[in-house]
């Protein structure tokens, strides 16, 4: 017997995906997150938004991979049915989670305040747990194996991260961070050139906004030290080619 190769499956939820309005990104995002982690993404289904469609996907899907992903489908709007399907597939209440709620009413006291459609984003399928999200109130959802996403790629992109190393079967992840004061979209190109050529290395990209400056951290992360250092070492050497004076360690 060889070791044993853990598996995911991701379900996309969502008409604008069917109907080519939307070109989805997530599902190259989470191959390549799995990927670094030693866990292969094993299929995907794209399935409307359409309660019957979902449940049976999710039953499907976790019935013969360890974990399944759903992305799309958990916003304010009565269409966002994801929580509801997945409830409905699980065989349990969908409840209000009380975190959840606070961290909209939290986000959202500048922001015109919670409202009934806003509080949808809090409902969970009962016995579930949040996933941070830093990019906006509402939380992804954890319930046993199953990953409730953000269809928004940079905003699943921050709930991956909050999992990355938390999940079984997956090899421990390095990590080093670099920082530059430069706008995220001028060098998009090179980390994408740069985390190509690195097979098995991710390259994270999260801006900022201080003292008047754009900026952003570059976390590389890999399960190989050997392989993270080489990535990093040549993001260093290409940022620094660029006039861009990287600093080891973020800002």
């Amino acid at each position: 017997m060889g070791e044993r190769i853990w598996t995911a499956a991701l379900a996309v939820i969502g008409d604008e995906i069917l109907s080519g309005r939307t070109q989805d990104k997530n599902v190259a995002q989470l191959a390549s997150w799995l990927n670094v982690q030693g866990i292969r993404l094993a299929e995907v289904r794209i399935v409307p938004d359409v309660e019957g469609a979902i449940v049976e996907a999710v039953n499907a899907l976790r019935a013969r991979n360890d974990y399944l992903f759903t992305t799309g489908g958990i916003g304010p709007t009565h269409d966002d049915i994801t929580v509801d399907a997945i409830a409905a597939a699980l065989g349990v209440p969908v409840v209000v989670h009380p975190q959840a709620r606070a961290a909209l009413e939290d986000y959202y006291a500048t922001r015109g305040g919670l409202t009934d459609a806003r509080l949808r984003m809090a409902r969970v399928p009962e016995g579930a747990d949040l996933i941070p999200n830093r990019m906006s109130g509402a939380p992804g959802i954890r319930h046993g194996n199953i990953f409730i996403l953000a269809g928004v790629p940079h905003i699943a992109a921050g709930m991956l991260d909050a999992l990355t190393g938390s999940l079984e079967g997956g090899l421990p992840v390095l990590a080093r961070t670099l920082g530059a004061w430069v706008a995220e979209s001028e060098i998009a190109d090179l980390l994408r050139h740069t985390e190509r050529a690195h097979a098995g290395v991710s390259i994270g990209s999260y801006p900022f906004f201080r003292e008047g400056r754009v900026g952003a951290n570059f976390v590389v992360r890999a399960t190989d030290q050997g392989m993270l250092d080489a990535c990093a070492d040549a993001l260093l050497a290409a940022l620094e080619a660029q006039g861009r004076a990287p600093v080891e360690g973020g800002i």
